[in-house]
C-alpha cells in the first residue's frame, strides 16, 4: 500500500481512468449527502483562512507501487461516492459556465467548461470509454456517460446520478458571480488521501472493510457482494455478477435494492440458520455463514446461486412479483400488515412450493393462516415482541410430509403468549376494540367487503364513515336517538367495528341524522357495499344496533381470519412424546416446611405471577420456570435458595450488586448468573432479576 495526500482536481487531472468494480454497490448519495457537499465547497471557497477541505479518501488497485503511474484503468475500491458526486458537480459547472457570456466563462483561471472536461471529466486524446475519466457499473455507467457527453439519456436511466446532477445544475444556476467564483475556489481546494494498493500484496477485500469513510454508511448487503466477489478470479468474478447478483438488482429495483435488500439478506440467514441476528451484524453472520464446512465445500457458485433463488421467492411476497393471481392477493394482504418477521418461515415455504414439497393450494391456506393468525393477535392486543422467534423456529417442528396439517397443529400448540387467538376470543375483542386508529384500517375493511367477492370493491375509493358522527357537540337528535346516556354510548362505541363502514357520500353525510343518511340519494338504503347490508332496514342507531350490526360483522370476521381447526385426537399426535421421570414438590423435602418452605412459596407465587405463560416444571435437581424455555431455575439448599438466572452475566442490571457470575462453572440449572435468596424482604429485588431473564426471553433479544 502507498498513501499521500492529493488535491482532489489534481488527482483527478493526472489519473488515467478509474473503473468501479461490478461487485461495487451502485452509486447511492442522495440529495443529503450532496447538499452537504455542496456547502463543504461553498465554506472552504468563501473563506480564504481555509487553505484545504478534506473530503476522505480514494482506494484503487494497480499492479505497481508508485501512485498513478500505470495507464491502465484503476480499479475503485472505496471512493465512487465522492469521485461520482464530484464528476457530477464539475459536469453541471461546465454545462452552466459554458451558456455564459464569453468573458464570463472561466470565473477562476482553470475552471473554463474546455478546461472543466479535458482536465478531469475526458481523456481528450483516446476513443470509446477510454475516453472517460470514471465508468461506473451497469445503469450508473450509462446515464454518467450520457451526462459527460451531453447525449440523451438512456431509457433505462439511474435515479441516483440524475437526480443528483440535476440537483448541481439548479444550486449553480442560482449562484451569482461572487458565489460561482467561492465554488471554484472551493473545489479547488479540495484534497484527498490517495491509497494505491498493490494487488499482489494488499488484500482488498480486508482494507475495504476497515475503511471508515465520509459519506453513506455501506449496507450490510454491500459487505455481502463484495466479500462474495472481490477476490474471484475477473472472468468468473463478472460471470457470477452477471448471471447471479445483477438479476438480483435489477429484480428489487433501484429503489427496493436499497430499501429491502439488507431486510431480506437477515430473513435468508434466518431460514439457513435459525438463528437472529441483529440487523447490523448480519454481514458478519453471513461470513460465519459462508465459512462452514458444507457451505464452503459446495462452492461460492452454489451460494450466490441460492441466495439469487431466495431473492426471487422474496421478491414474490415482498415486492409484489407473483404471478399467480391468488398468491399474489394473499401476499399483498400480508403486506399490508407489515409483519416482516415472518418472510423466514414464508421463505421456506415458498422454496418448498417452487421444488414441489408443498402444493399451491396448501401454500396459500399457510399464508391465510398467518395473516390470520398476525391479524387476530393485533386485535387482541396481544404483544408482537414474540413474533420474531416465532416465525424464527416455526418450521422445526414442521412434518413436510403432511405439511399443512403440521403447520395447523404447530399453531395450536403455541403457548399461550404466542397462542393464535381462539374465535371466541377474537370475536369477542373484534367488537370492542378502536378500530378506527388501527394502523391497516383500509386493510380490515377491504378484506371484510371483499370476503367471498369475485368482483373485488377497491377500498381506496371510498371514506370510511363513522355512523354515529365523531362531533362531540352532537344534534339535538341524535341525542335523541341514543337516549339520556348519549356520551357513554358514543365514548363507547364511537371508532368500534359496528359504527363504521365505507361511502363515497362522506361529505353529503356529514353529521345528518341517521334516518337521513340512511333514505338520502346515494344513501344507505341504496349503497351497492356489503359492508352496508342491513343498514337500509335498521329504524333507529342507538347502542343496540350498533352492537347488534359488530356482531354480525364479527360473524363474517372469524371466516375471513380464520383459526386452524384440528381434531382433538390428531392435535395429540403432534404432541412431543416425553419419557423423563416426573418428579414433585415432594422430592425436594428442603421445600416442604420451614423457613426455606415458606420462601419458596412467596418467590414462585410472586414468579407464576409475572405472565400467564410461565410453567412450572419440578426436577430431580431442582425446579424450572419456563416460558420459552427455562428463564429461572430454583435450587433448593438447607437455608436458602439458589437461583439460576438464564441469560449472560454482561446483561443483567443488578445495582444491589448481588449477581455472581458462573459463566463456564459446573452447576445445577441453566445460565450464567447465580444469586442466593435468604429472605422474604428480598424477593421483590429478586422478581426485578427474575423478570429481566424472562422478558428478554420473550423478546428474543431482538428487534420484532
Amino acid at each position: 500500500m502507498k498513501a499521500s495526500e492529493a488535491k482532489f482536481l489534481d488527482f483527478l487531472k493526472k489519473s488515467p481512468q478509474f473503473v468501479i468494480p461490478i461487485y461495487q454497490r451502485s452509486y447511492s448519495w442522495t440529495e443529503k449527502e450532496c447538499l452537504q457537499l455542496w456547502a463543504d465547497v461553498l465554506r472552504v471557497g468563501s473563506d480564504e483562512q481555509l487553505a484545504s477541505h478534506f473530503v476522505g479518501s480514494i482506494v484503487y488497485v494497480e499492479k505497481g507501487l508508485s501512485n498513478l503511474t500505470s495507464i491502465e484503468p484503476l480499479l475503485v475500491i472505496d471512493g465512487q461516492q465522492r469521485l461520482t458526486t464530484v464528476t457530477l458537480l464539475l459536469t453541471a459547472l461546465a454545462r452552466t459556465l459554458e451558456a455564459l457570456p464569453e468573458g464570463e466563462r472561466e470565473p477562476l483561471d482553470g475552471f473554463a467548461p474546455r478546461k472543466l472536461r479535458n482536465w478531469y471529466l475526458l481523456n481528450a486524446e483516446e476513443e470509446g470509454e477510454r475516453h472517460f475519466k470514471l465508468l461506473l457499473s451497469q445503469t450508473d455507467k450509462q446515464s454518467l456517460l450520457a451526462l459527460v457527453a451531453g447525449r440523451d439519456l438512456p431509457e433505462a436511466r439511474s435515479l441516483r446520478v440524475c437526480e443528483n446532477f440535476a440537483l448541481f445544475q439548479s444550486r449553480i444556476a442560482a449562484c451569482n458571480a461572487e458565489e460561482l467564483l467561492a465554488l471554484c475556489k472551493g473545489l479547488a481546494k479540495l484534497v484527498v488521501v490517495d491509497i494505491a494498493l498493490n494487488r499482489a500484496q494488499d488484500n482488498p477485500q480486508r482494507i475495504f472493510e476497515s475503511m471508515n469513510s465520509t459519506g453513506r454508511k455501506l449496507s450490510q448487503a454491500d459487505l455481502i457482494r463484495n466479500f462474495i466477489l472481490m477476490g474471484l478470479e475477473p472472468a468468473l468474478q463478472t460471470r457470477l455478477y452477471e448471471e447471479y447478483w445483477r438479476p438480483m438488482e435489477v429484480g428489487f429495483g433501484q429503489e427496493a435494492y436499497v430499501q429491502y435488500f439488507d431486510a431480506f439478506m437477515r430473513h435468508y440467514l434466518i431460514v439457513k440458520t435459525g438463528e437472529i441476528p441483529r440487523q447490523d451484524e448480519v454481514y458478519d453472520e453471513f461470513r460465519n455463514h459462508a465459512r462452514r464446512l458444507e457451505v464452503e465445500q459446495a462452492g461460492v457458485e452454489a451460494l450466490v446461486r441460492e441466495i439469487r433463488d431466495y431473492a426471487r421467492y422474496f421478491g414474490a411476497m415482498a415486492l409484489g412479483a407473483e404471478s399467480d393471481a391468488e398468491l399474489r392477493l394473499a401476499f399483498h394482504d400480508l403486506r399490508e400488515l407489515k409483519v416482516d418477521v415472518a418472510y423466514p418461515f414464508l421463505l421456506e415455504l415458498y422454496h418448498d412450493y417452487v421444488g414441489g414439497d408443498l402444493s399451491k393450494a396448501d401454500l396459500l391456506a399457510a399464508v391465510r393462516l398467518v395473516e390470520g393468525y398476525v391479524f387476530r393477535r393485533a386485535v387482541c392486543a396481544i404483544p408482537t415482541n414474540s413474533l420474531n422467534k416465532t416465525f424464527a423456529t416455526f418450521s422445526r417442528a414442521l412434518n413436510k410430509a403432511r405439511y399443512l396439517e403440521s403447520i395447523q397443529a404447530q399453531f395450536l400448540m403455541l403457548p399461550s403468549y404466542r397462542r393464535f387467538p381462539s374465535d371466541d376470543e377474537f370475536w369477542r375483542e373484534l367488537q370492542t376494540r378502536d378500530l378506527y386508529h388501527f394502523r391497516s384500517r383500509s386493510y380490515w375493511l377491504r378484506r371484510l367487503e371483499n370476503f367471498g367477492r369475485k368482483e373485488r370493491v377497491s377500498v381506496d375509493e371510498y371514506s370510511i364513515e363513522h355512523i354515529l358522527p365523531q362531533n362531540p357537540a352532537l344534534s339535538a337528535a341524535w341525542k335523541a336517538e341514543l337516549g339520556a346516556d348519549w356520551e357513554r354510548v358514543q365514548g363507547t362505541w364511537l371508532h368500534t367495528l359496528g359504527n363504521l363502514t365505507l361511502t363515497g357520500y362522506n361529505s353529503e353525510y356529514s353529521d345528518r341524522a341517521f334516518a337521513e343518511k340512511r333514505d338520502m340519494v346515494g344513501g344507505f338504503r341504496e349503497s351497492p357495499l356489503r359492508l352496508n347490508a342491513g343498514l337500509g332496514v335498521v329504524e333507529h342507531w342507538d347502542e343496540a344496533a350498533i352492537k347488534a350490526r359488530a356482531e354480525r360483522l364479527a360473524d363474517t370476521a372469524v371466516q375471513v381470519w380464520g383459526a386452524p381447526i384440528l381434531g382433538a385426537e390428531l392435535l395429540q399426535s403432534y404432541q412431543p412424546k416425553s419419557t423423563a421421570a416426573v418428579y414433585g414438590i415432594e422430592d425436594h423435602p428442603q421445600l416442604l416446611q420451614g423457613r426455606v418452605s415458606d420462601l419458596f412459596h412467596y418467590f414462585r407465587q410472586s414468579v407464576l405471577q409475572l405472565d400467564p405463560c410461565i410453567n412450572e416444571e419440578f426436577l430431580k435437581l431442582y425446579v424450572a420456570y419456563k416460558a420459552e424455555t427455562n428463564f429461572v431455575d430454583v435450587v433448593p439448599q438447607a437455608n436458602r435458595l439458589r437461583l439460576s438466572l438464564n441469560m449472560p452475566f454482561a446483561d443483567i442490571n443488578d445495582p444491589w450488586g448481588i449477581c455472581q457470575d458462573v459463566t463456564g462453572l459446573g452447576r445445577w440449572g441453566n445460565g450464567d448468573v447465580s444469586v442466593f435468596l435468604e429472605d422474604m424482604d428480598d424477593v421483590p429485588y429478586i422478581i426485578g432479576l427474575v423478570r429481566q431473564s424472562l422478558e428478554r426471553q420473550l423478546g428474543n433479544g431482538a428487534d420484532a
